[in-house]
Order: C-alpha cells, then structure tokens, then sequence
C-alpha cells in the first residue's frame, strides 16, 4: 500500500493528474467536490481499469457517458442525472465496439433497394399503359380539332367511352359497398396506397386522373362505411352528435369530389390574335370605380390605362367616383380621363358602374379596381378572344398582387408561403374554363356590352355581384374565358381584420345566390357549369364544418360520447387512407399554387367569422351590405390582434381542456378504451397545430411603407453629374423610387442628385432621383416630383410592364405534403410561442414558471454518447 502511494505522489504522476483534471475542467476552476471526485476516478482507473475502453482512454469515459454534466461544478443533482444515463446507456444506446464489424446500414441499404425495385417493378408496365392512354386522349383531341365526320368513327368511340364508363362505374360501386373485415381492408388500403405512390411518379395528366380514381374510391368507401358502420343507435346524444358531424364529413366528401371534377383537366387558354387592320378593332370604355380609396392609389392605375396598347379613339377611361371628391374630378381633367359622378350610392359598386354604363357607349367595358394596375399589353392579349368568338360574353384575368397578403407577410418569419389567393386564379378558374364555367371577379375583366345590358347590368341583388352578373350570362348562353396570364397587378389586403371582412362578403354573397339564384336549378345552364358554381358557392359554407371538425374529438373526451362508434383500428383504417389518398392527390393537382395542408389554415383563420353570415344568408338572403375591402393602409407597430383572434384562442383552450381530460382516461380510464382516447389525442393534437397557424398570423407585422416595393430584375443606367453613364439593375422599385445595383461600388452621398433611364420597348425615359443610401454597390434612390407626362412614363416603365409580372408563381417550389406538414407544424407551435410576449403579465408569469420547470426537467434527460 505505502508503495503505491509513494508512486502516486512522484513528480511524473502528479503532472498526469494535472493534464487530466484540466482535460475534464478546460482551464475553468473546479470546486473541491469535483476535484476530489475526479482524484477518485482517476486512482480507479489507474489501479483497476485497461488503459483503454470502446477505444476510448478509461479516464475520458465520463467525459464521454455524461455529456451534460460540467465536472469542474458538480451540482447536486448530477448523481441522478449520472444513474439516468447509465440506465439508457444500459437499455438503450449499443455501444459500436459491439456492431462496428456488421455493416448494419449497408446491409439495411441493400435490403431497402431491393424492396423498392419489386415494389416498383409495375411501374415499368404501368407506365406504358398510361403512356398508351394518355396518346389516345391526345389523338381524340387531335380529331376533334381536324372535325373528322365520319359516323362510323363518332359512334364508335362513343360506344366504347360508354363501355368503359359503365364497367369503371359498376367496379366502383363494388369497391365501395363491398363490407371488408379489417385485415382484408388493410390489404386493400396498402394496394391503393402502393397504386398511388406509383402513379405520382409518373408524368402527365392521365397519372392525375389515376390519383384522383384512387382518392374517390377510398373517400367514397369511407363515407358508405360511416353511413352504414359507425352511428350509435343506442344512444340518442351520440346519434345527434353523430350525425351532425357526418353530415359535415358529407360536406367535405362533395366539396372534394366537386374539386376533382372542377380541375380535372385545366384548359390553359392562350391568347388568340387580333387582326391587322386596327379599324376593325372594337371601342373600349374602361372603368375605374373608385369610393373611399386615397388618390395616390388611383393614380398609378390612371397612368398605366393612358400607356395601354390600344387605339386612343377606341378607348375611353373613366373614373367612376362614388366618393364625389373634387380633388378626383380635379385629377381626371389634368390628365385628360372621363369622370363620371352619380347623384346617389345605392347598390355600391355595382350600382356605380350600372350609372356609368347609362352614360357611355363602347362596344366592349373593361372594369379595374382602383388599385389594379394593367400592363401596356392587357387588351392586345384579351380582345383577340372577342372578335374569335361572337357569343363570348366575358374574359376574366388573374388578380395579381404585387403587395403581401396578411399571410405571406405575418408569417413570412417562418418562409415561403404562397398567396391565399393562388389557388383561385392559378388552378381553379383555369378548371372552369374547360366547363365553361368561368366567372367574372369584379377586376382585370372586360365584358361584352351587348349581353351585359341584356342581363340588366351588373347584378345588385347579392353582394358578390361579379359571380352573380356572370352567372346570369351564362344562363342566356353566352360564354366566358379565362386567360390565366398576369396582366395586371394590384394591391392585397393589409391586415389580417381587413382580409377576412373581404372573405366575408364573398362568403355571404356566394350563399345568396345559392339562395336567390341557385345554379343547380333554374334554365339555361350546362350540368358541368351547374356543379362549377355550386362548388364555387359550397366552399364558402365551410365555415361550420370546420368548426365541427375542430370540436369533435372533444365530444368523446369530455363527455365520453362515441360520435364515431367503431375500434379505434377500424376508425385508422378508413380514416386515414381517406385523409392520405386525398392529400396525395391535392398535392399533385394544387402544388405549384397551394402547399398541403394550408388549406386548412386558411379555412380555419376564416371558420368563425363567416360561419354566422353565410347561415342568416341561406335563410335571410337579402340581409347585410356591401363593405369597401380597405388597400394601401399602413401598419405603424408590430402588434398581435387580440380582437380578431378571439376565436381562435377559445378553440385552443378547449382543446388543451380535451387534452387534460383525455391524459387523464389514460392513466384511469377503462383498459378498452385506450386506443380510442389516443385516435381522439392525435386528432387534439392536429387541430392544435392547425389552430397554431391562425394564432401566428393574427400577428401583424410593422408596415410602414406607403409605396410597396416590387422585386425585379430590370436593366437600367446612371447618368452621373461628371458625363458617365453607368449600366446597372433595378432589384425592387415603387411608385416613390427605386433599389439599384451596381456593377461597381460608387462613391455617392446622400443626396446626391442624378438622373435615371429607364426603357420601354424602343424609348428611352429620363427621371430625375435623390441618393436616400449608397452601400456598396446597393444604391437607393428616391424620385422627386414628376410632371405628369413623367410620371405616366414612369408607370409605363415599371408597373406596365408585362414581364414585371411573367414569373407569376415561379418563385414557389413545387408542394412536398410531409415537408409543408411540418413546415404548418412548425409555425402552429411558434405562434404559440411568440403570442407570449402579447400577453397579461400574470399569463407570461406562469408561461415563465412552466418555462423554468420544463428546462430543469430536462436537464434529465439523457444526451447522445459519442464513443
């Protein structure tokens, strides 16, 4: 013993002991609890360990095992921190010495290709099948263009579409009435859902039409089996309960069905030319109602109507000023636009343009928001369709903004989010137009005169008067078309209260006409223009639906009622095969405009507020007025709008209520009903993380801007006080002035004066700016005041612009359903997060209190071990 101790104190050791102790403290101040606890361990390992353990030096072995722990200031904790590692370690983590001579990830690499290559191997086969019918419905296409008459041929073909509707039709039907038990409906999902993982791969439409195939089959067996599987006769608060929440699934169920038909083949409409002799070309009256809107707002729209391309003596604008402001009838004669004012406001907007059709006489109206600002080509490339087609009584275009919506802005901490509005006017109406069901949207639209005076003007019995004036038209039989080019841009909504006030009136006005006017009956209508409409006006009834899903799954945990009275296994596999199937096919038919799942943050963000208005409407359809949508407003301080979130943070705390009661039928609830409580959970946990999406959007982001900036990438040029030009690009501009970048850095201070060029098409314009920043070579410069002919010249060369707005919807990657699950996810959570600061002080008091309970039970648990 006394030998041992004299070796431990030679010179030798004790600068070992040092190095060691300073491995494990790094250079920090160890405490003598940690230095007599290290001294042990190292006399252990001298004395009884192998210099080496897992390859590793056995006196580094804590260092290794307990990551979390600091050595040089042992807490008094750290014992029980040290045992529940050594217990995961023990249980859990395999340490490499044991694995690291099985290639484990090769072989599981290896076993994985070759599953893949046989579950694919159909593809190959299926691929040349689609490929076949796919060639077949552009051959038939081809025919019908080249108007072969042959009988023979047309009875023919019609024979067999009628063969194979009827077999596809009576297969279906057995698909979905056909009682399975729960194994052979599991191999039956797995089937579909394997059919369905090939067919997204393959290019194509006909693959689509394959997905959405696949989608009906397993929504409509899910709906036959609620029907007839899952209601509790016995209990009459659980059939009242279950029926209410089934008919909002058969909501859901015809909105999806009708979705699939209505964009089942998009006709992408392309321009048609118009003919060379310009005395040929129609008159224009274009109109620009305007009612309380600030005139900065009209006056880049004006500007940009007096550069489009069209014969001056063929097109007459007008404001048409329900406001009866001077300061407008003022501007319309300094430069050079009709104005038109009438006595009275009855009807609002739609009323506004009925006066002013009375006093003009063109042979075709344009209609424009005040804030869409059309680009120089919009009539050369909508007019040609006119001439084309003599029964064509209306062409709509895209409602393009160049300024955030409260989506894209609110959360656009959290990335890339597409515009609410994409999915309507990149998909949606391209859809209707196949059907010719297209409609009009009150903007960036010209209407034929002869049948718009035919239906008696613009439709002032609901407030959606646009849907309702082209339904009217169609009724007589005249036809729409929808050009899904941006040829126009305006301005969205600023705030998230302004936003939904919007969908408000679009939601009440749509179940108006689905009241006064419901296109499902009455005469004159196609059945495809029929189902476009109702779907169109259906989808604004989805307020109560939503707010039944969002609500159901308390129903069983609060008040233990069964609403869906199966197993929990039976409820998983009919449930989510429906909800994946649809998913899958959304996904391929939305991506490029709507990413997964936002869909339902959106509806979920609108739920409440339109629930109430579409419901009185349906029974009360002529109540409620006509709200002017507020643009170009500013926001002065971020700020998190309690008023209008209301809603939300209810459902939230009913949820969280749900989640208490359903953890606590876990741990002392009866042994059979665990799964359903859990299928419950997983459905709370869902509609909180959706519910979290319209908690975050609620806050609004500072905007204080009064100009918005619109990014670019257009070549310009420099003209400096000592003679030089200097070639440069413009990065984002606005009606008040312009980002450039330089090819070079300059040297300019603020202030500083110099001219611009900018070009359209052969010309060149002249602009006189101010240096506002100069860092680099980023170059910010601020336009003084303009003549008005400049000022028009500026518009012209920017807003006017048709390639401004070419790359519309470029920028949005293609949809990803489990990346923008979590990506919604993600944001539901953080919007929790960041409404805290917004919060009563007593509130972040105890989110504060959770906060530190949660981080010190934490500090528990066990760390990755790195040997």
């Amino acid at each position: 013993m006394f030998g041992w101790l004299s070796f431990l104190f030679q010179p030798r050791f004790v600068k070992e002991f040092r190095l060691q102790l300073n491995f494990y403290t790094q250079d920090k101040v160890a405490t003598g609890i940690s230095q007599l606890v290290l001294s042990l361990w190292f006399f252990i390992c001298f004395c009884f360990l192998k210099p080496t353990i897992f390859n590793v030096d056995s006196w580094k072995l804590p260092h290794y095992l307990f990551p979390q722990i600091d050595f040089s200031q042992l807490k008094f904790l750290d014992p029980l921190r040290m045992c529940i590692q050594l217990v995961w370690i023990i249980l859990v983590v395999q340490p490499k010495k044991i694995t690291q001579d099985i290639p484990l990830t090769q072989w599981i690499s290896y076993v994985w290709r070759q599953i893949n290559r046989i579950f694919y191997f159909p593809l190959k086969g299926l691929t040349s099948v689609v490929a076949w019918l796919e060639n077949y419905s552009k051959y038939s296409e081809i025919r019908k263009k080249e108007n072969v008459s042959k009988r023979s041929a047309i009875v023919s073909e019609r024979v067999i579409n009628v063969i194979i509707g009827v077999a596809v039709c009576m297969l279906a039907l057995l698909c979905f009435t056909i009682p399975f038990s729960l194994t052979a409906q599991a191999f039956f999902i797995f089937a579909l859902w394997s059919l369905g993982m090939m067919f997204r791969r393959m290019p194509g439409k006909f693959p689509t039409i394959l997905l959405i195939t696949l989608s009906v089959t397993v929504s409509c067996r899910y709906i036959w089996w609620r029907y007839t599987s899952s209601l509790n006769w016995d209990d009459p608060l659980a059939l009242f309960l279950g029926c209410v929440l089934l008919i909002a699934e058969t909501y859901a169920w015809i909105v999806l069905i009708l979705g699939y038909f209505q964009n089942i083949w998009p006709l992408n409409r392309q321009p048609a030319s118009l003919p060379e002799d310009q005395s040929t070309w129609p008159t224009i009256d274009m109109m620009i109602p305007t009612y309380n809107e600030d005139l900065d707002v009209v006056r880049a729209t004006v500007y940009s109507a007096l550069g489009v391309d069209w014969p001056k003596e063929k097109l007459n604008i007008f404001i048409l000023d329900d406001g009866k402001r001077d300061s407008f009838k003022e501007f319309a004669k300094e430069v050079g636009v009709g104005y038109i004012r009438r006595p009275t406001n009855e009807h609002a907007k739609a009323g506004n343009i009925n006066y002013a059709l009375k006093q003009t006489s063109g042979e075709f109206v344009a209609i424009f928001d005040c804030d869409h600002i059309p680009t120089r080509a919009f009539f050369q490339l909508t007019m040609g369709w006119f001439l084309k087609d003599k029964k064509l009584g209306l062409i709509q275009t895209p409602h393009h903004f160049f300024s955030p919506d409260p989506f894209e802005r609110n959360l656009s901490n959290f990335g890339v989010v597409p515009n609410e509005g994409s999915l309507f006017y990149g998909l949606i109406q391209d859809g209707n137009d196949l059907w010719d069901a297209s409609f009009f949207c009150g903007s960036c639209a010209v209407l034929r005169r002869e049948p718009l005076e035919e239906v008696g003007g613009i439709a002032v019995e609901t407030v959606t008067e646009d849907a309702h004036t082209s339904l009217r038209m169609h009724r007589l039989g005249y036809r729409s078309a929808y050009l899904r080019k941006p040829l126009s841009a305006g301005l969205a909504t600023e705030t998230l209260s302004a936003h939904i006030g919007q969908r408000i009136r679009w939601a009440r006005g749509m179940a108006q006409i689905f009241r006064v006017d419901n296109p499902l009956l009455g005469k004159g209508l196609k059945w495809q223009q029929r189902l476009c409409y109702a779907n169109a006006m259906l989808h604004f009834l989805s307020g109560i639906p939503r707010i039944i899903f969002l609500l159901a799954p308390l129903v069983f945990l609060i008040m233990h009622t069964y609403i869906i009275y199966a197993p929990a296994l039976a409820i998983i596999l009919y449930v989510l095969p429906h909800m994946v199937h649809a998913s899958m096919t959304n996904s391929r038919m939305q991506g490029e405009y709507r990413y997964s799942f936002w869909g339902e943050v959106y509806e979920t963000v609108l739920s409440w507020y339109i629930a109430r208005p579409t419901t009185v409407a349906l029974f009360a359809p002529h109540k409620g007025t006509f709200n002017v949508t507020a643009k170009g407003g500013l926001i002065e301080e971020t700020h998190y709008d309690w008023s209008i979130s209301k809603p939300y943070w209810l459902l939230v705390i009913l949820n969280v209520l749900g989640i208490g009661f359903g953890l606590y039928r876990l741990g002392w609830g009866p042994d059979d009903e665990l799964g359903s409580v859990v299928v419950n959970l997983l459905w709370v946990f869902y509609n909180l993380l959706i519910l979290g999406g319209a908690v975050a959007v609620a806050e609004e982001s500072k905007q204080v801007r009064k100009d918005h900036r619109v990014v670019v990438n257009i070549p310009m040029s420099i003209h400096l006080s000592s003679g030089h030009k200097v070639r440069c690009d413009i990065k984002d501009f606005s009606l008040g002035g312009l980002r450039v970048e330089l090819p070079v850095s300059l040297d300019l201070p603020s202030g500083h004066s110099l001219n611009i060029a900018l070009q359209r098409g052969e010309h060149h314009f002249v602009f006189p700016t101010t240096v506002s920043y100069s860092n680099g070579k980023a170059l910010g410069l601020q336009l003084d005041p303009l003549t008005k002919q400049q000022n028009i010249d500026y518009v012209q060369c920017t807003f006017a612009r048709a390639d401004v707005w070419s790359k519309w919807q470029k920028s949005y990657q293609s949809d990803k359903p489990l990346s923008s699950m979590l990506s919604v996810f993600k944001i539901g959570a953080k919007g929790y997060k960041n409404t805290i600061a917004y919060s009563p002080k007593t509130v972040r008091a105890i989110v504060k209190l959770i906060t530190i309970t949660s981080e010190f039970l934490l500090t528990f648990k066990p760390k990755k071990v790195n040997f």
